[in-house]
């Protein structure tokens, strides 16, 4: 005989349980930004983690009761460790590296000012000339100015210092070094 819990029999409740951690897994994933800060405490607070659980055990649970003719217990029990295993592999295999990878491969203009480039057109006084930056995105080639208005030789490190109308005021760079 199998078991009933609220009038309802296990293997139902199962399947109720698996459609509302399914519907809440959909939901989760549409406003996850905004539950963000939440999992930073403790990867086992983790909604992600607790709904892959949720489903997993219900799941599992469901078809075991479905398909053997073992005990409920038996079966709930079996379904738990199926589903810590699970979300242990799902914790450590998908979600920390999606975590840990970049999140946008964008760029603005603005976001460049300060970092290093190198001039590959000289840039001559009044004038316009090119640089090229070296980015986790890959090489740009931008226009650039003097931001003093002075000339630039090619090959002279330069610094970003500011972006008008997609055009980079530059300086030339020279690094702190210790002696």
């Amino acid at each position: 005989m199998k078991m009933e819990l609220f009038g309802i029999a296990i293997q139902q409740l199962y399947l109720y349980i698996l459609i509302i951690a399914g519907i809440a897994s959909l939901l989760y994933v549409l406003i996850s930004d905004m539950a963000e800060g939440i999992g930073e405490l403790s990867p086992f607070l983790d909604p992600a983690v607790i709904l892959a659980f949720v489903t997993f055990t219900s799941a599992t649970a469901y078809i075991g009761e479905l398909l053997t003719s073992l005990t409920s217990w038996s079966i709930l029990i079996m379904a738990v460790v199926i589903a810590i295993v699970l979300d242990f592999l799902l914790y450590f295999f998908v979600l920390v590296p999606l975590r840990s990878a970049e999140v946008s491969l964008a760029y603005t203009d603005e976001s460049l000012t300060g970092l290093v480039g190198r001039v590959i057109v000289p840039i001559p006084v009044d004038g316009f000339g090119e640089i090229l930056i070296e980015t986790v995105n890959g090489n740009l080639a931008k226009r650039a100015v003097g931001y003093e208005n002075e000339a630039i030789e090619y090959g002279k490190e330069v610094l970003l210092i500011e972006v008008e109308n997609g055009t980079f005021f530059v300086k030339e760079y020279e690094p702190f070094r210790f002696k």
